[in-house]
C-alpha cells in the first residue's frame, strides 16, 4: 500500500520532517517527505496498518511547535522503493492529486476526509490561486536540551548565545520566505561547518534539518563596542554585565530587534534611561534571571498555576504581576504602578546575561519614541545607549515582546507579538474573498484573512509617526509575500483621520469595507471565540468613532459578526478640546462636573484649583461646544475621576489616568456607589457626584477609587441584563480596552453570571486595539458570506 499524505498547519521550521523520518524508520515504511508552498508532503509505502499508524501519529504526537490543523490522505500506486528519505523542498503547485482541500479547517487536531481521495483545488484555507499557504512558526524560547549544552563546559556549544535546535530558535523573525529552508533565512550567509552539517544531517540528532543550527565555528559572531563603535576586550557577556553593574544604558540586539537594559535594582541608571528614552512614566519590563527571582520580586500566590506556566512557556511572554513589598526594583521602573511586567531569559544570550549579572534588569524595547522596536543596525545605531551588545545574524520582520495578565489563571494577552506572530487563528468560517483588515489608530495591528484562517500580525505600535507606518506597510507587504493572500476586500475603521483608514482608502483594486470600531470589538471577542452571535457586546474603551458621529466608548451592542445595533450606552457628556482632552484628563473632571452640578458648584475641589489658571476657558468649552462634540468614552469616565482624586491631571502615555486609577483602589472594599440606569443608558453623572461627596468627606482615594470601580461594574452588569432580556439573548461578549483593568473585569463577569449569562472572554487576541483587526476581517467575512 502507498499513500500520498498532505499536513497543513504549522509544521515547517518545527522539526516535522525529522519527526515524520522518525516514524517511517520505526513503522519500516519507504518513501518520501518533503516542504512546500502549502506545507507537508509525504509518501509512504508498507503494511496498511503502519501507513495508518503513521498518519495517526502525524496529527496526535506532532512535534512540540507544531500545529497540525489537516491532514489529507489518498492511495497512489505502489513503486516498490526502498528507503525513507528527507527530499528538497518544492516551490509552486502541489503534487498532482494532492491539491489543498477547499473547507473549514479546524484549530487542532487531524481532518482526515472521510473520501480519502482528495481532488486538486486552488481554494481552501490560507490559499489563494495556487499560491503558497504554509505555515510560519512563531520564535520559540530556548529549550532544555539546548540550555544544557550552553552550560555545559565540555560541550562545543559552551556559551555560545546562538545555540539552537528543531525544538527552539528564532524563526518567523529570521525567515523571508517559504517553504521554510536555511536559503529562504538570514542564516543563508554562514556556511554550516563540517560538525553542524553532519547534526543536520543526521537523523537521530535534534538538529536533524533544523535551518538556524550554528555554533561557534561557523555561526554569528557577539560583538560588545562602545557608541561610538570601539570593540570592548574581553568576554563581551561578562562585560557587559560590568558595565550594568556600574550603572550604564546597554542596547542588547535580541531575537526581533534590539532592547535597551539597566539595572533594575539602580534607581539613578532607570532615571537616566526614562530621560533618555523620553519615556514619561509608561513601564519597563523586568528580566529576571529565573523563577526563583520572579518570586522575590512578584506576588504569585493565588493564581501560581497559570503564572508560572506563562513564565516558563515557549513563548515567553511578559506577565504583569503585583510587586512584592520590600522588593528591590526601582520605584522608576514602574511609577504609579503595583504591577511590573517581568519576564525570564528566552535566547541563549538573554540566559547568559542573566547568569552573568545575577540581578534582575530593565529590558524594553529599543526605540525612539513612538516608533517601532529597531530590528536593523542601522537604526539601532541612533539608540542613547552606553554600550551595544549585538550580532551579525539580520533580523527580517521586527518583533517586540508580548504582554500578558493571568485572569483567575488563565493568560490573557495584552500585547501580542512575539511567541504568537505569526501563528494563525482558526476560525469555524470561511471567507469567500481574501480580506485585509487595517486596524485601528493606537496599538496597531493588522489582519490578512483568507479560506479558514486570520493572519493576525505582530503589535506595531501607535500610527502616529512616519516610521510606525513604514512598518505597518512593509508589514502588511510581507504577510502578502510569505502568506500569498492577495487581498480583495480591505476593512478599516470609520475614522476619517485614522492612518490605517486613510492607508486602507488609497489602495487600489480592493473593494473598502468600513466597520464601526466597537463592533469591532465584539467581533473580534466573537472570532475569539470562535461563536458567531447574537450577543449582548459591551465594549468599554477610549476612543471609537460612532455611527451618528460622535465619539462612542461605552457601548451595549446586540451584535452578530455580520451587524450591530445600539442598545445602551454610558451617559454622554461634553469633550473639551477634543484629542487634548485625552491628553489632559482634567478637562474630562470638568466636563463630568459641569454636566453633573451645572456651572457652579464645585470651586472647593483640589482639581479645579490646580487648573484655576485654564478653567474658566475650559468650562466655556463645556458649556458652549458644539453638539457633536459629546463622547459615552468609558476610557474619559476613568480619567475624569483619576483627575478628581488627584491622580492624574495630565498623561504621558495611553491610558495612564485609567491604570493608576486601578492601582490606586483598596483590593478590601467590596461596595460600590449607586448609579441610576434610565433605560439602558448608564448615568455615569451620578459616579461622579458620589465621588465629589466622598471627596468632601474626607474619605480616603483608594477607597473611592475601590467603590468607583464597584459601582460602574453593577451599572454595566444592570444595563446588561436589561439588553439581554429584551432580546432573548444569554450570551455576553466583553470588549475593549477598558477590561484590561481586571478590577473592573471581575466585577462585572461575577455579577453577569450571577444572573445566569455566559460570558465570552478575549483568549488569543487583545481585548483593546491589538485585536480590533481580527474584528474588522471577520464582519468582512460575515457580510460576504451573506450575499453570496
Amino acid at each position: 500500500m502507498r499513500s500520498r499524505i498532505r499536513v497543513e498547519g504549522i509544521v515547517q521550521g518545527v522539526g516535522f520532517r525529522p519527526f515524520v523520518h522518525g516514524l517511517a524508520i520505526r513503522y519500516g515504511l519507504s518513501g518520501t517527505v518533503g516542504n512546500d508552498g502549502f506545507g507537508v508532503f509525504i509518501e509512504v509505502e508498507g503494511p496498511p496498518g503502519a501507513v495508518s499508524a503513521l498518519v495517526e501519529a502525524v496529527s496526535g504526537n506532532a512535534p512540540a511547535l507544531a500545529v497540525v490543523d489537516r491532514v489529507s490522505v489518498e492511495s497512489v500506486p505502489s513503486t516498490g522503493a526502498r528507503g525513507f528519505r528527507i527530499v528538497p523542498s518544492e516551490t509552486g503547485e502541489p503534487r498532482s492529486g494532492m491539491g489543498v482541500p477547499s473547507g473549514m479547517c479546524v484549530p487542532s487536531g487531524m481532518c482526515v476526509p472521510s473520501e480519502k481521495s482528495v481532488q486538486s483545488t486552488t481554494g481552501g484555507p490560507g490559499v489563494i490561486g495556487g499560491a503558497p499557504r504554509a505555515h510560519v512558526s512563531p520564535d520559540a524560547a530556548t529549550c532544555d536540551d539546548c540550555l544544557d549544552e550552553l552550560f555545559d563546559p565540555a560541550d562545543r556549544r559552551y556559551r555560545y548565545p546562538f545555540v539552537n535546535c528543531t525544538n527552539c530558535g528564532p524563526r518567523f523573525t529570521i525567515i523571508t520566505a517559504i517553504p521554510y529552508d536555511r536559503a529562504a533565512t538570514t542564516m543563508r550567509t554562514f556556511a554550516m561547518c563540517t560538525a553542524c552539517a553532519t547534526e543536520y544531517r543526521d537523523p537521530r540528532d535534534r538538529r536533524f534539518h533544523a535551518q538556524p543550527v550554528c555554533c561557534p565555528a561557523c555561526g554569528p559572531t557577539l560583538v560588545l563596542h562602545t557608541s561610538d563603535g570601539a570593540v570592548i576586550a574581553g568576554d563581551p557577556v561578562a562585560e557587559a554585565a560590568a558595565l550594568l553593574r556600574r550603572g550604564s544604558i546597554l542596547a542588547v540586539k535580541g531575537l526581533g530587534g534590539h532592547h535597551l537594559a539597566v539595572d533594575a535594582t539602580d534607581e539613578d541608571a532607570v532615571a537616566a534611561l526614562r530621560a533618555r528614552k523620553h519615556r514619561g512614566d509608561k513601564a519597563f519590563a523586568v528580566m529576571a534571571p529565573d523563577l526563583a527571582a520572579v518570586r522575590e520580586l512578584c506576588e504569585l500566590d493565588g493564581e501560581a498555576s497559570g503564572v508560572v506556566a506563562a513564565l516558563t512557556g515557549a513563548r515567553r511572554p511578559i506577565v504583569l504581576l503585583p510587586r512584592r513589598p520590600g522588593s528591590p526594583i526601582a520605584v522608576s521602573v514602574a511609577p504609579g504602578n503595583r504591577d511590573i511586567g517581568v519576564l525570564l531569559p528566552y535566547t541563549p544570550l538573554h540566559h547568559l546575561l542573566a547568569r552573568e549579572l545575577g540581578r534582575p534588569f530593565v529590558l524594553t524595547s529599543g526605540n525612539l519614541s513612538g516608533e517601532p522596536i529597531a530590528h536593523r543596525d542601522e537604526d539601532a545605531r541612533r539608540l542613547a545607549a552606553d554600550a551595544f551588545l549585538t550580532h551579525d545574524r539580520p533580523i527580517h520582520a521586527g518583533l517586540d515582546d508580548s504582554v500578558v495578565r493571568v485572569f483567575r489563571d488563565v493568560e490573557v494577552p495584552v500585547r501580542r507579538a512575539r511567541g504568537h506572530a505569526p501563528a494563525p487563528l482558526a476560525l469555524p468560517w470561511t471567507f469567500p474573498r481574501p480580506v485585509l483588515a487595517c486596524g485601528a489608530q493606537l496599538k496597531s495591528t493588522f489582519c490578512l484573512a483568507t479560506g479558514g484562517h486570520a493572519f493576525v500580525s505582530q503589535h506595531l505600535g501607535d500610527l502616529e509617526n512616519y516610521a510606525t507606518m513604514q512598518a505597518f506597510a512593509g508589514g502588511v507587504a510581507h504577510f502578502r509575500r510569505l502568506f500569498g493572500i492577495e487581498p480583495e476586500v480591505v476593512a478599516h475603521d470609520l475614522h476619517p483621520e485614522y492612518l490605517s483608514t486613510k492607508y486602507a482608502l488609497t489602495l487600489d483594486g480592493v473593494q473598502p469595507l468600513g466597520v464601526q470600531h466597537h463592533h469591532a470589538h465584539i467581533a473580534s471577542c466573537l472570532a475569539d471565540n470562535g461563536e458567531p452571535g447574537p450577543v449582548v457586546g459591551v465594549a468599554l474603551d477610549g476612543t471609537g468613532y460612532g455611527t451618528d458621529g460622535t465619539i462612542w466608548g461605552g457601548e451595549l451592542l446586540v451584535a452578530d459578526l455580520a451587524g450591530f445595533e445600539r442598545a445602551g450606552h454610558l451617559e454622554p457628556v461634553p469633550m473639551p478640546g477634543g484629542v487634548t482632552a485625552i491628553r489632559q484628563p482634567w478637562r474630562m473632571a470638568a466636563a463630568f462636573l459641569h454636566s453633573a452640578y451645572g456651572p457652579e458648584g464645585f470651586d472647593d475641589l483640589d482639581v479645579v484649583r490646580r487648573n484655576h489658571d485654564r478653567w474658566p476657558a475650559v468650562a466655556a468649552l463645556v458649556a458652549n461646544g458644539p453638539a457633536d462634540r459629546v463622547t459615552s468614552s468609558a476610557g474619559r469616565l476613568f480619567d475624569a475621576v483619576s483627575a478628581l482624586l488627584g491622580i492624574r491631571d495630565t498623561v504621558t502615555y495611553d491610558g495612564q489616568a485609567a491604570v493608576e486609577l486601578e492601582q490606586r483602589a483598596d483590593p478590601g472594599v467590596r461596595g460600590g456607589y449607586p448609579v441610576a440606569v434610565a433605560g439602558t443608558v448608564i448615568r455615569s453623572t451620578d459616579l461622579i457626584r458620589a465621588v465629589v461627596d466622598d471627596l468632601r468627606r474626607g474619605e480616603a482615594s483608594e477607597v473611592i477609587a475601590a467603590r468607583f470601580h464597584h459601582g460602574l461594574a453593577e451599572a454595566v452588569v444592570t444595563a446588561t441584563t436589561r439588553v439581554a432580556a429584551a432580546n432573548g439573548l444569554e450570551a455576553v461578549a466583553l470588549s475593549g480596552g477598558v477590561f484590561c483593568n481586571t478590577l473592573l473585569l471581575g466585577a462585572v463577569v461575577d455579577g453577569l453570571r450571577r444572573h445566569g449569562l455566559r460570558v465570552l472572554l478575549h483568549r488569543r487576541v487583545p481585548c483593546n486595539d491589538g485585536g480590533i483587526s481580527l474584528g474588522q476581517a471577520v464582519v468582512a467575512g460575515a457580510r460576504d458570506r451573506a450575499t453570496r
